[in-house]
């Protein structure tokens, strides 16, 4: 059963087709997964798998150790909730399956940011993107591996 803080977050929620989305999902009690190149790797091709089935146009990511940052494009027809749902359930299952781990993987729910058409999507993919920098992970973002964005 889902926790009342992920029912807040998906208050108002609505798919708007060809909408820009932000998508921040946690991980269970910030458990810091993505340090593992293997998971990191794990949830990266999970994201790619949703956009090759034509659910999703990536346009930006970073793995943070535990949280992900998603800039999303999303086509008509698709729901974010069931998009986002797959990319967690997906990675969850192999992540546990491959680090012999168990137990929730991800928090419920997500965050999400609808893109306005005002803002600069550039500068979002860059904030996006510079999250290792800020977390003083790297003094570079090409040390970071777990990033990547359709204009960087």
């Amino acid at each position: 059963m889902a926790s009342r803080g992920s029912a807040q977050l998906r208050k108002g929620r609505f798919s708007e087709a060809n909408r820009i989305y932000h998508v921040t999902a946690v991980t269970q009690r910030r458990e810091t997964v993505f340090l593992a190149l293997q998971n990191a790797r794990i949830l990266i091709n999970a994201m790619r798998a949703e956009q090759k089935s034509g659910h999703v146009t990536t346009l930006a990511f970073v793995v943070m150790p535990d949280h992900l940052h998603w800039l999303l494009l999303l086509p008509s027809g698709k729901e974010l909730s069931t998009c986002v749902g797959r990319v967690k359930s997906r990675s969850a299952r192999l992540i546990n399956r491959a680090s012999a781990r168990r137990g929730r993987l991800w928090q419920d729910g997500f965050h999400d940011h609808a893109i306005r058409a005002e803002e600069d999507i550039v500068h979002v993919a860059r904030y996006i993107v510079a999250n290792p920098l800020r977390a003083g992970l790297v003094r570079s973002l090409g040390r970071y591996p777990f990033w990547d964005a359709v204009w960087l």
